[in-house]
C-alpha cells in the first residue's frame, strides 16, 4: 500500500475510534455494549471486572483461551479503553504488568482513567503504532490483540513486531477479522468497512502466512466464528442497517468474512 494510503487509512481508523472513546460513536451492532461482549465469548463476571472499558468493539475473547499466570508481562496491541487489558491484569496479579499500546488519544485517556478508578497501578498505556511498538526487545512474556490487527495496513510489520518483543517461550494469543472470500468493489473500497473491520481484513491463509514468515510457531487457529454470526451483530434486522453500519456490509460479513482466535509463540 502506497505510503499516502496508508496515512490516510490511519487517520480515518484514528478519528473513528476516537470518536467512539468520546461518546460521539457507538461500537459495533446495534445490541448494548455487554450483549455484544457475551455474544463474542467474554462471560458476565468479565464484564464485572472491566468495568467501562468494555466500548463493544470486539470480534472475539483473547484470553478465552490464553494461559496467562502471575507475575507475567502482558502486551495488549490496540489497547483502546482496556478492556482486555484490565481482564488480563486480574490473571497476572500484583507481580506483573501490563502494557497496552494504542494510536488513539482519546483511548489512551479513557484507558488511563479507567486504570485509575480499577487502581491498576501494573496497567500502563503507552502511545504507538503497532507496525512500531515503544517495547523492548524480548520484553513480553504473552502478546494479545482483538480486532485490531486487521484494520493495519502493513500487517508483516505487526507480526515482525510481536516477534520483536516476545521473549522466546513467549506466546500471543489474537483475536480477528480474516476473509474467506473475495469482497466486492464497492466493499472493498469503502472507508467505513475499513474501519469497520471487514475490507482491511486479509485472506486467512495470508494472515496466518505473515505469522509464519515473521519466524512465528506452533500455530494454531482454536476457533472459527463463520460470517453470518457477524452479520448478526452488524445488522440484526433483515434488509435494516444501524449504528452507522449499512446493510451490504452485513451482507459482505455473512458471505466472505470469519472472526478467528491465532495462537502462537516465539521458539
Amino acid at each position: 500500500m502506497p505510503m499516502q494510503k496508508e496515512d490516510e487509512v490511519l487517520e480515518s481508523v484514528r478519528e473513528h475510534y476516537g470518536a467512539i472513546a468520546r461518546g460521539q460513536k457507538s461500537g459495533c451492532g446495534c445490541a448494548s455494549k455487554d450483549s455484544v461482549a457475551q455474544a463474542i465469548g467474554y462471560t458476565p463476571e468479565e464484564l464485572k471486572i472491566a468495568g467501562d472499558a468494555n466500548l463493544g468493539l470486539g470480534c472475539g475473547n483473547p484470553l478465552a483461551l490464553a494461559e496467562l499466570r502471575p507475575g507475567m508481562t502482558v502486551l495488549d496491541l490496540g489497547s483502546g479503553a482496556g478492556f482486555d487489558a484490565f481482564l488480563a491484569w486480574r490473571q497476572i496479579g500484583d507481580s506483573g504488568k501490563v502494557i497496552g499500546v494504542d494510536m488513539t488519544d482519546d483511548m489512551l485517556a479513557r484507558a488511563r482513567e479507567n486504570a485509575a478508578n480499577l487502581k491498576a497501578t501494573n496497567v500502563e498505556f503507552r502511545k504507538g503504532h503497532i507496525e512500531e511498538l515503544p517495547v523492548d526487545d524480548a520484553s513480553v512474556d504473552f502478546v494479545i490483540s482483538n480486532c485490531v490487527i486487521n484494520l493495519s495496513p502493513d500487517k508483516t510489520r505487526v507480526f515482525r513486531e510481536i516477534f520483536r518483543v516476545l521473549k522466546p517461550g513467549g506466546r500471543f494469543a489474537v483475536s480477528d477479522i480474516v476473509l474467506l472470500a473475495d469482497l466486492p468493489d464497492s466493499v472493498r473500497n469503502d472507508v467505513s468497512a475499513y474501519v469497520g473491520c471487514i475490507s482491511g481484513a486479509s485472506m486467512m491463509h495470508d494472515y496466518i502466512r505473515y505469522a509464519l514468515e515473521a519466524g512465528l510457531t506452533n500455530l494454531s487457529v482454536p476457533q472459527i466464528a463463520h460470517g453470518s454470526k457477524i452479520a448478526a451483530v452488524l445488522a440484526p434486522e433483515p434488509g435494516q442497517g444501524c449504528c452507522g453500519s449499512k446493510t451490504e456490509l452485513a451482507e459482505a460479513a455473512a458471505s466472505a468474512v470469519a472472526s478467528i482466535k491465532l495462537h502462537g509463540m516465539k521458539a
